[in-house]
């Protein structure tokens, strides 16, 4: 006998059940996200608290037609499984499968491509606005975590959607988690709405007469109640103030109270706030205790919980030797944008906790906080993955460079970030960074070197940014204290006459291996490890470039803009002819999958690198054995 998620093949099969169906449904859809994604890893914890909301979505409204947009959208799979997509679950995250996030091209019912927070608001404004100047009737719903409203974005869409629309709804999904508890002024306001007493009582009572009565007169005395309601809290609710009529706070997890309410409130002509209250891991004991780990995480057992140990990362030893530095120097001061977890912060937070600050998602004012502190003496650390420090490119520019202020950025998930795809690949850090006059960048080959890093980059007097990877680190053996790094010097790991290849960062290891392989030709190849992109060593591409027949570079990023195209505008300045072989990720946005496969797939390996550079090499021998 089949299961009720068996029959679901699109939104027209789950307006088909009732209220009872839908909850037993609820039930099904949480095992199969424990059970696939145990094989598979991803977003558990933020799916299994919108489940409930989905189904309620989908049994009111019409998508492709009516447009769905979630903040993030890491909390879409449900949204996926309910849209055709059940079949090829299995495949999420995985290579050639399902995207993590909703993504445009897989299905008409993904309206809106995200991987980044605060933009649902935004886009469902000017999809509304769309709407209404083309003369449509679609209903366009926006949902986002209380998280997202830490976003200055978000904010800025509020600010203008009852200005420019009649018509758009917007749910606030609140769990009070981002990855790790939601911090700030925000967060104490829903929580001030969601436990005044008083409003809960009113609340309650009117959740249960549209529960018994259901329909559009029973929601319009739920609205009077809760307006009764409000007056014992404050003059005005600040949703209000933008022009979003306020309902809620009610259960996200209550079915029949949830689609009744969808049923009204697509029948009013202004935008409108929902807020609901969801159980983030709800339905998964190990998932309710683990907050942060299950936000996002590889595979485990569906029936403990339990991950593989892993080895040490680099966002570990980060936020270690960060930690240690703190202890001889009152002026490190460590900030992130609602990261502590995956930038390896809470480890630096329990040592220092007065010098630690969580600002929430608002990468722009991390880095003007940041700019502010050290104008006072201290020395920030804005601790923040590459693909999300590209929202505060301008505060970088403005900010900090401008005015040569002692920030350092750390950007962890710089280079290829496999399973979350082209929303959280840190490519293009060297290239967004590389032109800002003053800025010192670095990239390191090992942890070892990542903390003599961390240690320089306190002596140095302007700004400066450090990329690393993601993961593992290599396992080489450290020294007992960092060392501080003469700037724009690299290292010479190994001298050589025909070839000098650079290895940026982590990438070190495919330049030895093409020295290795080149080795087997009898050719003699200088191995160089650069630490530093900006300022480049000078002195070392100079002295190979007068002695080898062509360059190779390795890097885990674009090749426009990145490191190799640094080396050829060296030579270009010192007025040397030497052929450089760029070995980096193309001009385009690279699909989630494997690190291993996706770089064999565009040629980021020693195979590719050999086949280019032999014939430059073998052409200097043939010219040489002419000569001779």
């Amino acid at each position: 006998m089949g299961t009720l998620l068996d029959s679901i093949n699109s939104p027209a099969d789950v307006k088909r059940l009732n209220p009872a169906q839908l909850t037993e449904l609820a039930q099904e859809i949480r095992d199969f996200l424990i059970q696939t994604l145990s094989k598979t890893g991803g977003h558990l914890g933020p799916n299994l608290g919108v489940v409930e909301l989905t189904l309620a979505l989908h049994a009111v409204f019409n998508t492709p037609d009516d447009k769905i947009l979630f903040d993030v959208s890491h909390q879409a799979y449900v949204h996926k499984i309910l849209t055709g997509r059940r079949d090829r679950f299995d495949t999420i995250r995985q290579p050639g499968g399902l995207n993590g996030f909703m993504l445009r091209t897989e299905s008409e019912h993904d309206s809106y491509g995200a991987g980044h927070a605060g933009t649902a608001l935004s886009a469902a404004l000017g999809m509304a606005v769309a709407r209404d100047l083309a003369g449509g009737h679609e209903n366009v719903i926006a949902v986002a975590g209380d998280a997202a409203f830490t976003n200055g974005i978000t904010f800025e869409a509020m600010n203008n959607i009852a200005s420019q629309t009649k018509r758009m709804i917007v749910v606030l999904n609140d769990n009070e988690w981002s990855i790790d508890r939601n911090v700030g002024a925000v967060a104490r306001y829903l929580h001030r709405i969601v436990t005044n007493e008083r409003y809960k009582h009113l609340h309650d009572k009117a959740t249960q007469l549209i529960e018994r009565i259901g329909g559009k007169t029973a929601a319009k005395v739920v609205r009077r109640a809760e307006e009764a309601a409000k007056g014992f809290l404050w003059a005005s609710m600040m949703f209000e103030e933008f022009g979003l009529e306020y309902f809620g706070p009610i259960d996200g997890h209550n079915i029949p109270l949830l689609v009744e309410t969808f049923k009204f409130l697509r029948t009013l002509d202004h935008p409108v706030l929902l807020h609901i209250l969801t159980q983030k891991g709800r339905g998964f004991q190990p998932a309710l205790e683990g907050q942060k780990k299950f936000h996002g995480l590889g595979p485990y057992d569906p029936e403990t919980g339990q991950t593989p140990d892993g080895s040490a990362t680099y966002a570990e030893v980060f936020a270690n030797t960060l930690a240690d530095l703190a202890e001889k120097d009152d002026r490190i001061v460590a900030i992130t944008a609602a990261m502590p977890n995956g930038t390896g912060l809470d480890l630096f937070r329990p040592r220092h906790p007065k010098r630690y600050f969580d600002v929430g998602i608002a990468e722009e004012h991390a880095v003007v906080f940041a700019a502010g502190m050290a104008t006072r003496g201290y020395r920030p650390v804005c601790a923040i993955y590459s693909t999300f420090l590209q929202r505060a490119f301008d505060p970088i520019v403005h900010d900090v460079c401008l005015q040569n202020l002692p920030v350092l950025f750390c950007m962890d998930r710089a280079g290829l970030s496999g399973d979350d795809g082209p929303t959280h690949h840190g490519l293009f850090d060297i290239a967004y960074l590389r032109g800002i006059p003053g800025i010192v960048l670095m990239s390191p080959k090992d942890e070892d070197e990542l903390a003599d890093m961390l240690k320089t980059a306190m002596e140095i007097p302007g700004p400066s940014a450090i990329r690393y990877p993601r993961g593992a680190v290599a396992g080489v053996v450290r020294k007992p204290e960092p060392q501080i790094l003469p700037i724009g010097k690299a290292e010479v790991l190994t001298d050589g006459s025909d070839v000098a290849i650079f290895g940026l960062g982590p990438t070190i290891s495919l330049a030895q291996g093409l020295a290795a392989t080149l080795a087997r030709d009898s050719y003699s190849a200088a191995v160089i490890n650069p630490r530093f992109i900006k300022p480049i060593d000078r002195e070392v591409i100079e002295r190979y470039a007068k002695r080898v027949a062509a360059f190779v570079t390795f890097e885990d990023h674009v090749k426009m803009g990145g490191f190799g195209t640094a080396v050829v505008e060296a030579l270009d300045e010192l007025g040397l002819a030497v052929p450089v072989v760029r070995i980096g990720w193309p001009d385009q946005f690279i699909e989630h999958g494997k690190v291993d496969a996706l770089r064999a797939k565009y040629g980021l390996s020693v195979e590719a690198a050999y086949t280019q550079v032999l014939p430059l090499l073998a052409g200097r021998r043939r010219a040489t054995l002419v000569a001779s």
